[in-house]
């Protein structure tokens, strides 16, 4: 299985209206015969003016060949990017694979939190495998939604995704999670790992299927 995280950047104030378009022209144009979607997002913290979307593929030929279909069907070039295109200013693409297995959170109306890791040369497999077994300590206190590996778009990194029910909830989580001894022990060996870290809080937009 293959991930793809875009990333579109729009013009300033026009994240909400390139979401809207998507949901109402886009979703009904491509569906899930030109990838699976796993999730929608508006960033609500973090990188402003921006939309992320997730979609999932059986692996890169699979991509490839849908990825072509669509460019070629007329009512995504006469419908959805007349409208999508003006509105954006940047597209960034992530392609991953899964650490830990996808697994939505329980109930909707959810904030997301994406954290993505850029790690030093030569580090990143080793700080993949040791997050996925900390999971043990840190999803006593929130479920995790997954854990990646980027394989090309930005190297040396790691990603991961966390569902919460309000920003009270995630305060509480990490402050729990930063008392939690086994947790905290993963976390102090953070420096000799990692180069940057990067925080976003989405807004899972009407027709994601996380909510």
């Amino acid at each position: 299985m293959i991930y793809e995280f875009r990333t579109y950047t729009t013009v300033p104030g026009k994240a909400t209206e390139l979401a809207r378009h998507s949901a109402e022209v886009g979703r009904a144009i491509r569906g899930d015969d030109h990838g699976k979607l796993e999730g929608y997002w508006v960033t609500e913290i973090g990188p402003l003016n921006q939309v992320m979307h997730l979609w999932s593929f059986e692996d890169l030929n699979h991509r490839a060949e849908v990825k072509a279909r669509l460019a070629a069907n007329r009512a995504w070039n006469e419908e959805y990017l007349p409208l999508a295109r003006p509105l954006m200013v940047r597209q960034d693409n992530r392609l991953m694979v899964a650490a830990k297995p996808l697994v939505a959170p329980e109930g909707t109306g959810n904030i997301y939190e994406y954290r993505y890791y850029r790690c030093k040369v030569g580090r990143t497999a080793g700080f993949a495998k040791g997050l996925v077994a900390a999971m043990e300590h840190r999803e006593k206190y929130s479920r995790n939604v997954c854990i990646w590996v980027t394989e090309a778009g930005q190297p040396n990194e790691v990603s991961h995704m966390w569902a919460y029910g309000d920003f009270n909830e995630r305060a509480r989580a990490r402050a729990a999670a930063a008392a939690d001894t086994g947790w905290s022990s993963f976390v102090t060996g953070g420096p000799d790992n990692l180069e940057e870290m990067y925080s976003a809080i989405l807004v899972p937009w009407s027709h994601s299927p996380l909510q």
